[in-house]
Formats: structure tokens, sequence, C-alpha cells
């Protein structure tokens, strides 16, 4: 198999298109990425932001400059020695007209070569929520128009600026009543319903929550082979060296998806899937993929840089604040219930009718309270099996989520044959709705609900963490890289995606809250005093409360300049992400029903922090601030070197390479700088006139210039845990990568840093670190160079004090 070095991330639209991605790669050369990762290339939907909503997926989007300038962008990485790994979408497509697959089975039905393309229930007429209120309504208003399309004469349903296209038909008159549309609508494979119905009741599988997204049933061979006839094209030619897969756990049958993927693409391509690994999930063994996207990497690092007993300070204080007293535990508990029985509702109702539709005899009542309580008590996203009995591994899964069900499903025997059915698959079209559901559930549930309800540490509340857990520690760190290299030494090693909930350089300060969470705490209630003129009364209660204004400082302490930066700056993005945040809390508010009010006085107060005329808060913000951001860089170049170099393929999302302090989406997929100022790619390292943006940039260069170097020793060479000893041994990480052949290297990583770096620098003085040392084994010892500073260094034992001296990171290296 083909395997990176690194991959850089482009997400396309937006601005960035072929021609300008071509313009980077001259700065991607000066970084030493190998490969490049672009978001997905095919046709969506006009406008898109994304790309995901993919309208064809054998064309290449002309809105990013098409096949032409696709061509020179491809032609233009082979000459500069780079790969290209493309995104691709086999779960959905788009719900859109402009999809011409979609366009047919609109205009006939069942009867449309591409009905059965689609995971889409024809015992009725094909479901279309896109009004904004009940149908009668919307005919009483006039909202419904038919016109004729000036390019082939036929006619057109018109929704505001969605248009449909009509069944075959004879005698329309121009312009139709109301009566004559009402007929019209009649005589359609489809109906109109309101938006908001589409979690009680929708005729086809979407997305999650996304009802403009539909399910591709990519399981079924030729629909296979239509949706991936040109990424195929494209990797035979040589054009595209790796794919990733997007949303793995939505197919129907994963596992038989990317074994017909390789079959495809032969042995060599590298392919990696998005997926979510639960606490001590691994990947199916039996998926030919080199591993994930990485997100399991992210709560990883956090088992070394938060600090246990701050974190538990941190909570203690949170529990003062909040109205609810419900652990992380029942909290999601109640978020999953809330999916399962709203949210859901309709996807609920399927998987009973399965269930009943094979055990008539069972009580409705008792199959929706064992499915309702199965899928509350599920640990992990989903299991597999397409045919025949699960893995050993998926059936503890389910075994164990009989077992916590049972406290709640209204009847055992019910419960257990479900759990039965589950684990044999003796009703495969029961077992394959109900795992395709578990996801979502999972998913809406944890990140994009309780991940906004409980917030005492934000940074924890990560793709693919676990922010009730306490840190592990240094150990368990040592361990989860050494399963890495055994299980996935190839899987992506990512610190911000266009997925995750905040930019790596902002979680990486947030962790640092953890160090100091007494200064933080009266801060916090010192900045409440200064800014409660800005807090409003809505319903008898005054708004933001105080568990909101935590969230609401943490997320403003993750974003913050450093600097003069005027923190106005901040302001539409800061609130436009509390809008957002309150939305997927669902408590006060949502996206199905918001409340106006309550939002716009978040908003304000929101947008007071950051005012100009609030310039007495922002200045005490900046000055506690300080140590915290100094020490959040320290952070940031921990978990960049550690990246760089522990087992797995480092990627590096877009601009990340200097300072990514971006919140959650869409804010964190606009292009951030990537070009530096002229000169700084020269730029002495340990100057202290460098920016932290630059010397993170440089840290990045030269460390994969190392990858590149000895490719053998990153991809595959041991990974050999280091111990310190002294006083400061608390405060560092450190390991070594070694092969057969006597190449290695040692990485060291300051941690736990905040108040202790020497003003002016990120690293510490040499006192502070006193007499810590670390021994090398005396295979390791031999003529080395410390990267970053050119040092030689051949010694057995290594002093931090003086290995550490100029930068909080170090990476030795074998000469």
């Amino acid at each position: 198999m083909n395997i990176p070095t690194s991959t850089y991330r482009l997400q396309l639209r937006n601005g960035m298109t072929f021609e300008r991605a071509e313009r980077i790669i001259p700065h991607l050369q000066m970084l030493g990425v190998g490969y490049l990762y672009l978001s997905p290339i095919m046709s969506a939907v006009s406008g898109s932001t994304h790309g995901y909503d993919v309208t064809d997926c054998n064309e290449i989007d002309a809105a990013l400059g098409g096949r032409a300038d696709f061509d020179r962008l491809t032609k233009a990485l082979e000459q500069a020695g780079l790969g290209l790994i493309v995104d691709i979408v086999p779960n959905h497509m788009a719900v859109s007209a402009e999809n011409p697959w979609w366009a047919d089975l609109l205009k006939f039905g069942s009867a449309s070569t591409f009905a059965r393309y689609f995971d889409i229930d024809w015992s009725e007429r094909l479901t279309l929520p896109i009004l904004g209120k009940p149908l009668e309504e919307v005919l009483q208003d006039g909202e419904l128009q038919v016109h004729i399309d000036p390019h082939d004469g036929k006619p057109r349903l018109h929704y505001f600026d969605t248009v449909l296209p009509l069944a075959p038909a004879d005698g329309i008159s121009y312009p139709p009543g109301k009566d004559e549309i009402r007929t019209l609508l009649d005589a359609q494979h489809w109906q109109l319903t309101c938006w908001q119905d589409a979690a009680r009741h929708l005729s086809y599988r979407r997305f999650f929550e996304i009802t403009g997204l539909v399910g591709l049933r990519v399981e079924v061979e030729h629909v296979f082979e239509d949706s991936h006839r040109l990424i195929l094209e494209l990797v035979k030619s040589g054009q595209v060296q790796g794919l990733r897969i997007d949303h793995i756990d939505g197919l129907a049958d994963p596992s038989g998806y990317l074994a017909r993927l390789r079959r495809a693409v032969g042995p060599d391509l590298f392919i990696v899937v998005e997926k979510i690994l639960g606490a001590g999930e691994k990947l199916p063994a039996d998926w030919p993929v080199a591993g994930t996207t990485g997100y399991e990497f992210i709560a990883s690092l956090s088992n070394l840089l938060v600090d246990p007993k701050g974190l538990e300070t941190i909570r203690s204080v949170y529990s003062t604040l909040r109205r609810r007293d419900d652990d992380f535990e029942t909290g999601l508990r109640a978020a999953k219930a809330l999916m399962v029985d709203q949210n859901f509702q309709g996807e609920m109702e399927r998987v009973k009718k399965l269930a009943l539709r094979a055990r008539p005899d069972l009580k409705e009542q008792d199959v929706a309270s064992a499915i309702r309580e199965l899928l509350v008590a599920f640990p992990v996203y989903r299991t597999y099996g397409a045919n025949g009995a699960v893995s050993k591994e998926d059936e503890d899964v389910l075994r164990r989520a009989v077992t916590k069900a049972a406290n709640h499903a209204s009847c055992q025997q019910t419960l257990n044959w479900l759990g039965s059915v589950l684990v044999d698959g003796s009703e495969p079209v029961l077992r394959l709705a109900f795992q395709q559901l578990s996801g979502p559930i999972m998913a809406k549930a944890l990140e994009d609900t309780l991940f906004y309800r409980q917030n005492a540490m934000l940074a924890l509340n990560e793709v693919g963490g676990q922010p009730d857990r306490a840190p592990e520690g240094l150990m368990a760190f040592h361990h989860q890289m050494e399963e890495r290299l055994h299980t996935s030494p190839h899987g992506l090693s990512a610190t911000s995606t266009h997925d995750t909930k905040r930019g790596e350089d902002a979680r990486a300060r947030l962790y640092t809250l953890s160090e100091a969470p007494v200064i933080w705490s009266n801060a916090f209630h010192h900045w409440r005093g200064m800014n409660r003129h800005y807090r409003g009364e809505h319903a008898g209660v005054m708004i933001p409360d105080p568990e909101l204004e935590w969230m609401l400082y943490q997320s403003l302490a993750g974003c913050w300049p450093e600097g003069d930066h005027h923190a106005s700056a901040l302001s539409d993005r800061f609130v436009s992400y509390v809008e957002k945040a309150v939305r997927e809390a669902k408590l006060a508010s949502s996206w199905n029903k918001p409340d106006i009010v309550y939002e716009k006085l978040v908003k304000n107060y929101a947008a007071a922090l950051t005012s100009r005329s609030n310039s007495a808060f922002q200045r005490h913000f900046s000055e506690v601030l300080a140590p915290f951001i100094t020490a959040g860089y320290v952070n940031s170049l921990a978990q960049t070197l550690i990246k760089l170099t522990a087992p797995g393929i480092p990627d590096i999302y877009q601009g990340s390479e200097q300072v990514d302090l971006s919140l959650t989406d869409p804010d964190n997929r606009h292009l951030l700088k990537i070009n530096p100022p002229a000169g700084a790619v020269e730029a002495q390292i340990e100057s202290a006139d460098l920016p932290f943006g630059l010397v993170k940039q440089r840290i990045i260069q030269l460390s994969l210039q190392q990858r590149k170097k000895h490719t053998d020793l990153f991809s595959r060479g041991a990974y050999l845990p280091l111990f310190a000893r002294g006083r400061r041994s608390r405060h560092v990480i450190a390991f070594a990568r070694h092969d057969e052949i006597g190449h290695h290297a040692v990485v060291i990583a300051s941690r736990f840093m905040l108040g202790h770096a020497a003003n002016g620098s990120l690293a510490a003085p040499p006192e502070f670190w006193g007499d810590t040392t670390i021994d090398l084994p005396s295979f390791l010892v031999c003529p080395s160079r410390e990267v970053f500073s050119g040092y030689s260094v051949n010694v057995h034992e290594l002093t931090l004090s003086a290995i550490l001296r100029s930068l909080p990171v170090a990476l030795i290296a074998g000469e």
C-alpha cells in the first residue's frame, strides 16, 4: 500500500478552487507535505459551501473549475512530487432537482430507472418536506406556481426557490388555479409536506436529520458501479492516490462496501474512513483500510494535556452554576431519549414496524419500549453485520446494551428477542434498520446536543472525546500509541478537521484552564459582575444564566486574539457561534423551535463582550488570559510535534500550520491564512521575534523533513516510551521511534507549563527544570542532532535544562 508521509486537508468552495489549490503547491512543498487531501470534488448543489450534497457522482464540479482545472491541478501535484487524496461520499446524495437521478424519479416515481438507487419506501408517494407551513395554507396563499421551463418547454412546479419537475401529462392549463394545482399535486409521484413533519414521517432514509440528503444504496452492485464510475477512472489513471470515505457508518454493509471498493482500486491505494471510535473500540479487523481519519488521536492527546486535579476543581465549580444536577451519563440518556422520541420519531417508527412484522404476536408498546431503551443504552455508534451473526466484539456490545436497557424496558422477554435477532441476523432487514439508526442517534445526542449542554471543560467536548472520563495520564497515552502502532499505524492523526468543535490551538489553550482552575473561576465571577448589566430577563429568569455564561467566557477565551488586535473583529463570528450553541443544546431554544427573544438576549450579551465600548472588561480579560495563552502555545507545539512523530500519518488542516483559533463549523471551514510572510521560511526558529504561528510552522516543516528522510522509521518504526527523573518529571512527555537498522528519533515535549515560561519565551528557564533528566537506552546513544536548534547530542542522559533551553519541545534525530 502506498502510505503518505503526511497529508494537508483543503476545504474546497468558499473561495477555494482547483486553480487556487494549485497556487498553494509551493507552500505545501516548503512544508514537506506528502499528499494534498481534498474535500469532495464532485458536482454539488448550486452554492454548496461544503460539497457533501452531491448532485452528480460522475462529474467534477464546474464551480471548482471543472475537469480541465482538476487535470491541471493533478499534473502540477505530480510534477511537485505530491500525491492526492479525495473525499468521496458513498452514503448519500442531494435531494435536489439538480441531481439528475433524483429529478428522474420525481418525474417517473417507482418506475424510474433510479427509483431503487435510493433508500426509499415506495409503499407510498415520496415525501418532500420542503414547505414552510401546512399544504392547505401554502395553497391558500398562492405560493405554488407552475411555469414553463424555457430550456425544454416542460412545466415545472415552483415553490419560492425550489423547482420540481412534474410527471408527464397533457392538458395542464397556464396559469392553473388553486384547485387545478391541487389536482396536479395529486397526480404526482411525490407529496409535499411541511419541513417540521420530517422527524415524524419521511419515506426515505436521510443523513442524520438533514432531509436535503437522501441515502444511497451502494450495497447494490450496479448502484456502486454507477456512483463510482468517475472516481475509479481517476484512480486508475493515477490522478488520485488515496480516498477518504465519508460517514462509513451510514452504509448498509460497510465491510462489504470496502471489500468491493478495494477490489476495484487494487491493493495499493491508500484508504481511510471517517469513523468515530468509542472508548476501547477498535476498527473492525476485516476492513481493508489504513485506518480512520483520526478523531481518536485528539482524545488521546487530552490524556496528556489536561491536569486531572484541576479538572476535578473545574467540574466542582461548574456544578454550583447548574440548574440541573444530572451527571454525564444521565444527560446522555436524556439527549438520546430526545432523539428517539422526537427528532428521529419517523425512523423509530419504521424499526418498530419491521419488528412487529417479524413478531406480530408481540405487544406494540413492548416492542417500542425495547427498541427505544436499546438505542438509548447503546454504548457505541453502531455494530456491523450484513450476513449471519455479528463479530464477537459486536456481540459483547449488544449483550451489554441489552443488560443496561433491561433497567427501563417494559418487557424483558421482548428486549431479549430484539437483542438476539440483532446478534444472529435472523431478521436482516430489522437489524440493518437498527444499525443505520443507532449511529445518528448517538452522534446527534452526544456531539450535537450534550456537548452543548454540559460545558465544564469545553476542550474535552470534541468529536471522538469522552468528556466524562478523567484524563488517564502519561502511561495511558503511551499504551494508546503502542496499540495504534499495532492496529492502525497508517491511520490519520488529526488535531483539527472541518468537523471539530474548535481549532487545535483554541483547544490547546483551553486545556490550560485545568492548570489554574481557581484563577479561572475567580476571574469568571469577576467578569460576570463586570457585565451583569448586559443581562436581560425572559420568562422570569435572567439571561444568560450562570451556566451559560461559563460556556460563553470559555468559548471566548479559546478564540481570543493575542496582543493589540481588537476583540470587535471577533464579534460576528462569536455571536454566530453562540446562536448555534444554544440551538444545538435544545434546552431554551432549538433549530426546530427557536426562541427568538431568548436568543436575542444571549446574542446581545455575547456581542457586548466583544464590543469596542466594553474596553474595561476586555483589558482585564486579556490580562488574566495572557499566561493561559502562553501555556496554550506550549500545548500547541507539544500536540503538533507528537502528531508529527507518533504512530499514524500526520494530517494538517488548512491554515492550522500557523494559528487555528476557529470555532465550530461553519467558522472552521473558512480558509485561514496559508502563505507566510516573505522570509519566514528561512527564519531562525529560536528567534525571540518570531511569532508563535511561524514557530509552529517551522517545527512542522523541519519535522516533516525528517519524516521524508526516514520514511520507514516513522511509518513502521517501534514506539518506545521514555521517562523523566527529577522534580519536574510530570512536566514532560518523551518517547522514541527506532528501527532495526539503527535509525531513531527522540521526541520531548513540555506540558503543564502555565506560569513557567521565561519572559518573552515559550521555553522555561533552566532553573525550572533543575535536575530533571531523561535516560536513553544504550542503542539510542550515538551521534545525534537536535533538529530545531542544530545542537549536537551524544549522551546517555538528556538534561532538560539544556535540551529545552530555547523551545518547549525537542526532536533529536540520529545522524
